[in-house]
């Protein structure tokens, strides 16, 4: 009886041995499992704590979206006022005779933006697209031609020759004769004389319309 007890406590001992290396293989392959799975789970991460790209930023919105653009801008020039000398205008009178054209002015700029608001602009160029025009009026310098002067009665000298006659001054006076003749005057004529108005001294005696003769 006592060789079956120590028998069996032996057996009993042997199972629980096989039994302890059994369990003992399946931990140390659960184990070997779970570590050959650890590498792939930590690629495999959630999408959430990977860092977005910038095509995810833009869409998302969590960071600043920086653009440019250039932008053109433009200004007027004034022209200027000039005057000049017109030879053929009557000295005293001028006109514009160019009209004056305002020039433009064209900048064009770097601007930059953060999130659609402008926060910086640089000027890139400034040039003159359009000169302007000068204004120019010219002014007359030909000399106004001289008013024409009047004749003055006074200086003209009466004449002292009867205007009915010609050919010979006859003498405006009370009575005129024929120089040789038998009148007793006060003055006298030298003749021919030619009757050409009234023979108011009675030159003419054969009315031939020649007196003196």
């Amino acid at each position: 009886m006592q060789r079956d007890g120590g028998a069996r406590t032996g057996a009993i001992k042997a199972i629980v041995a096989i039994g302890s290396m059994l369990a003992l293989g399946v931990l140390t392959g659960c184990a070997g499992i779970a570590a050959d799975a650890a590498p792939a789970a930590e690629h495999q991460r959630p999408l959430s704590s990977q860092q977005p790209d910038a095509a995810a930023t833009a869409r998302t919105g969590s960071e600043v979206v920086t653009t440019t653009s250039q932008l053109a801008e433009t200004k007027p020039i004034p022209f200027n006022r000039v005057s000049v000398d017109d030879p053929s205008r009557e000295a005293g009178t001028s006109a514009v005779t160019q009209p004056g054209v305002e020039g433009v002015e064209t900048m064009t700029y770097l601007v930059t933006y953060r999130d659609g608001v402008e926060v910086q602009r640089e000027l890139v160029s400034d040039k003159v697209t359009t000169p302007p025009v000068d204004e120019v009026t010219s002014i007359g310098t030909k000399p106004k031609p001289s008013a024409a002067q009047p004749k003055s009665s006074a200086a003209q000298p009466k004449s002292s020759c009867d205007p009915n006659y010609a050919g010979a001054c006859v003498p405006i006076a009370s009575d005129v004769d024929c120089a040789g003749g038998g009148g007793n005057g006060p003055a006298y004529v030298q003749g021919p004389v030619t009757v050409i108005g009234t023979d108011i001294y009675k030159l003419d005696a054969d009315h031939d319309g020649i007196g003196c003769e």
